[in-house]
């Protein structure tokens, strides 16, 4: 039976489910035997799982995340966009050709995207923070650089 990822939310994963992507999330290169100890089942039960749960879509990616030592030289900020009517899919599809955009969030309140960039530099940052705000349709932004990342999930 093949289910839509659209159909699938956390509340619809078993308990099982939910304690395997809890332990990718922390490590998403565990070996699938470690896995299975860990959560009691076979090994094949828990491939059967990871299969399903990619197959539906809840596991979109394996990924690393890079040291904060190689990070430390990476400014980092969140630019927030007013955008103009009706201009927020031509906006989006700009911003997805910035490779320093590293996410994309619609968001309530008086700014209607927050952009999660990285530069590797003040400078570059600067020229960044311009060329979001001279995009069409992006009526203004507000920046804040991040100082710290005090915890990660």
């Amino acid at each position: 039976m093949s289910t839509s990822p659209t159909a699938i939310g956390w509340s619809s994963l078993d308990a099982v489910d939910r304690r395997l992507l809890e332990l990718l999330a922390v490590d998403s290169r565990r070996p699938t035997a470690e896995l299975a100890r860990e959560l009691g089942l076979a090994r094949s039960t828990v491939q059967s799982r990871l299969d399903r749960l990619r197959d539906i879509g809840v596991i979109r990616a394996f990924t690393i995340r890079l040291s904060e030592r190689l990070e430390a030289d990476t400014i980092k900020a969140h630019i927030m966009l007013a955008v103009g009517p009706k201009q927020s899919a031509d906006v989006v599809q700009a911003l997805k050709r910035l490779p320093e955009v590293k996410a994309l969030h619609a968001i309530s309140g008086i700014f209607d995207l927050i952009a999660v960039v990285h530069a590797p530099s003040v400078v570059e940052m600067d020229a960044l923070v311009d060329r979001i705000g001279l995009l069409p349709g992006v009526e203004r932004t507000q920046t804040a650089i991040v100082l710290s990342t005090r915890f990660e999930r």
